[in-house]
């Protein structure tokens, strides 16, 4: 049997499911194989209490540019599908401080957030006016990488500024303390975001669970071209063919049982330690390849858990989401809070606590950790009653992001074996584990394949 022109993406997360669009677009034939029954990798749907939520609350940047460019492309309309945000990072009232960029044009907006910011002393802002124009100077670029931690002590930030501002931003965007986090991946995110644009300095919350803001209405397109997409169905080979191209042996209910096809192309964008267990069988035969299966297996990670909390649907915050003061040593370990209500009417009175770098909190018992939180969320606003949530549920997803550290090396989409290329946030990128690098290397894998023969 001669290899097919068709192309096999293995994996149906974001950066599976817009490889899966670009080569559809391209004309190319595509089966993509998700082993779970949901699409969107880490990134998903799970039904809890009868609503569809997401297995972690996500926040997205108006410079997420591939993002919404295949969002548009799925025939999804971003303004009805994402809450549009300025630039913020306001506290509980009477608590940390306020901030909020007015829609001015850049570099305006941050300047009349910066006047207008509330709970920040003239040190602070003078210090936070000092790591923006240092940064600009600087071209957002370090000679050598080093910590956020050292980078902030190298522009003299004060420990208010870094508590309030640089170490939950850092937590946010990299999962990563500041003590260990890449200062040239957080500059690199602050450059597009806070140094573009002011559009691009918007916050974007989904409307509806992540699965449905793009990977289902990509892989619908996929179908609609022709395409085909197996959910629950493991991929558990991935080889040579003998006639060219390359062999995919999968099994699972959606396939009857077993299938066996060749294609012209694959893309893995699985996890890393999936990937290499894929690449394993072949790396006999090229050095290059164990190499990378060795790679792939470095990788350490973070966590990232979300209480859910449900309480009276009159229950409302008065703004979409707040950051919060974490005290791991007094059981606070939130670092934000989101008003479901907000997003979805349906989701009325829902709250969602999100813990970034969460292995301390995660190793407690939920009913401890989901308790603590709801007497952080008391605490915070000073109202007893977010104590007694009608009921709550703990979602960690244990390996959520790559631990983003100074110097890091991440595989290419390219691999030594043609026809053969790679696909997630862990692929090399300027940008930390975030849903718009998990696009963007789907994009350039589906690139690679999109004029293979």
């Amino acid at each position: 049997m001669s290899a097919t022109d068709g192309i096999a993406v293995v994996g149906g997360g974001w950066a599976g499911s817009a490889a899966a669009l670009t080569l559809a677009q391209a004309g190319r034939k595509v089966t993509l194989f998700e082993a779970q029954r949901t699409p969107g990798g880490r990134a998903r749907a799970v039904e809890v209490h009868g609503h569809m939520l997401d297995n972690g609350q996500h926040i997205m940047l108006g410079a997420y540019r591939e993002t919404l460019r295949l969002m548009r492309l799925a025939g999804l309309d971003a303004r009805h599908a994402l809450l549009k945000l300025p630039l913020q990072m306001r506290y509980p009232p009477g608590q940390g401080m306020d901030f909020a960029a007015p829609r001015l044009p850049a570099p305006l907006h941050l300047l009349g957030a910066l006047l207008r910011a509330r709970g920040l002393g003239r040190e602070d802002k003078l210090a936070l006016a000092r790591f923006s124009s240092t940064a600009r100077w600087m071209g957002w670029t370090l000679h050598t990488d080093c910590s956020v931690a050292e980078l902030l002590d190298r522009f003299d930030q004060t420990a208010r500024i870094n508590r309030l501002m640089w170490h939950p931003l850092c937590l946010a965007a990299l999962n990563t303390p500041p003590e260990r986090a890449s200062a040239q991946v957080f500059l690199n995110v602050l450059r597009d975001s806070l140094g573009a644009r002011r559009a691009a300095s918007d916050m974007l919350l989904p409307r509806t669970d992540l699965t449905s803001a793009f990977p289902a209405a990509a892989l619908n397109v996929v179908q609609s071209r022709g395409g085909a997409v197996h959910c629950a169905t493991r991929v558990d080979r991935v080889a040579p063919a003998s006639g060219g191209g390359w062999q995919v042996d999968a099994s699972g209910s959606a396939v009857g049982g077993a299938l066996s096809a060749q294609y012209a192309g694959v893309v893995l964008a699985v996890p890393p330690g999936a990937a290499a267990a894929l690449l394993d069988p072949l790396a006999a035969a090229v050095e290059a390849v164990a190499e990378l299966a060795a790679q792939l297996r470095a990788f350490d990670y973070e966590p990232i858990t979300t209480c859910y909390f449900q309480f009276p649907p009159a229950m409302r915050l008065a703004r979409p989401f707040f950051a919060l003061e974490d005290a791991p040593a007094h059981g606070h370990f939130a670092q934000f809070v989101f008003d479901r209500g907000h997003v979805d009417p349906g989701h009325a009175g829902l709250l969602a606590a999100v813990i970034s770098c969460s292995a301390d909190a995660a190793a407690l018992p939920q009913e401890q950790l989901a308790a603590s939180t709801a007497a952080q969320l008391a605490a915070a606003f000073g109202d007893p009653a977010l104590a007694q949530p009608l009921w709550s549920r703990v979602i960690t997803e244990k390996r959520a992001t790559f631990a983003c550290t100074p110097g890091l090396a991440r595989p290419a989409n390219a691999t030594a074996l043609p026809g053969l290329v790679l696909a997630g946030d862990h692929t090399a990128s300027a940008y930390p584990a975030t849903l718009e690098a998990a696009v963007r290397s789907g994009v350039e894998a589906a690139k690679l394949l999109a004029a293979l023969r």
